[in-house]
């Protein structure tokens, strides 16, 4: 298998949600999510990310299933799956122990992600999930806003990581609250490294806003990108864009 030499500090898992979304459309199995997950891993993504929703409006169970056999082909890349974990999340990593699962505090039905956990209301409820997924071994990260006072509530309850939920920042790219919001990503970021978390970022970031992104926020260790990336796709093929974004990385 010839594939790129992965030299980047900041990971890239791309998620295939839209792929799905358009295939359900129709009933003839095409655009192929695993043709689309061999194209970006081909061309150099670290991993691939899905969320499951229970109604399954985009990624289907078998899905899930199918990319984690596929990943088995890709040693060191990662399957990265997000969701809720009071909902149908646990029974996926009970299934096929994915390199990470990211839960993420949506409620059925919900359009998109918007916003992250609360500390301590959350704490509780969420100690227990995350011990059983560790006990898996599986790596995980929580979705979480840029506040960094909650960086220490998430260490506490036994995350690896955190998600920072980035939309804020590229509602704010190139208007005037763009430098008032890297500075809260930046001390958000540094606040989880400080107390031992590994820092992840996803939502809305793009060929546009993701470079700036990463020269001032320390420490990211990987990045989830699916609209904007599958977009572009449309565009320039996967290939293209897959290997862009990773520029956009390097070149932070």
């Amino acid at each position: 298998m010839n594939t790129p030499t992965l030299q980047a500090t900041c990971a890239l898992s791309v998620n295939v949600n839209k792929v799905a979304t358009l295939r359900n459309t129709r009933h003839l199995g095409i655009p192929s999510l695993t043709r689309a997950a061999t194209q970006c891993l081909q061309a150099g993504a670290h991993g691939i990310t899905v969320h499951p929703r229970p109604d399954e409006r985009h990624i289907r169970a078998t899905d899930v299933t199918e990319l984690a056999e596929l990943l088995k082909a890709w040693p060191g890349r990662e399957f990265n799956i997000e969701g809720n974990p009071f909902h149908n999340l646990m029974g996926f990593v009970r299934t096929v122990h994915p390199r990470q699962v990211t839960f993420v505090p949506d409620a059925e039905g919900q359009f998109t992600s918007d916003h992250g956990w609360q500390f301590p209301q959350d704490a509780e409820r969420l100690a227990p999930l995350v011990a059983e997924a560790k006990a898996l071994g599986v790596r995980v990260s929580l979705f979480m806003d840029a506040v960094p006072s909650q960086m220490a509530a998430a260490k506490a309850v036994g995350a690896d990581r955190v998600e920072l939920y980035t939309e804020p920042y590229a509602a704010a790219w190139g208007t005037s609250a763009q430098a008032a919001q890297l500075e809260r990503f930046r001390a958000a970021a540094q606040a989880a490294l400080d107390c031992g978390l590994g820092v992840n970022a996803g939502h809305d970031l793009s060929r546009d806003n993701l470079t700036e992104f990463l020269r001032v926020v320390p420490g990211v260790s990987e990045v989830s990108i699916g609209h904007a990336l599958m977009a572009d796709a449309l565009e320039l093929g996967y290939t293209a864009t897959v290997a862009d974004y990773l520029r956009c990385i390097h070149a932070a």
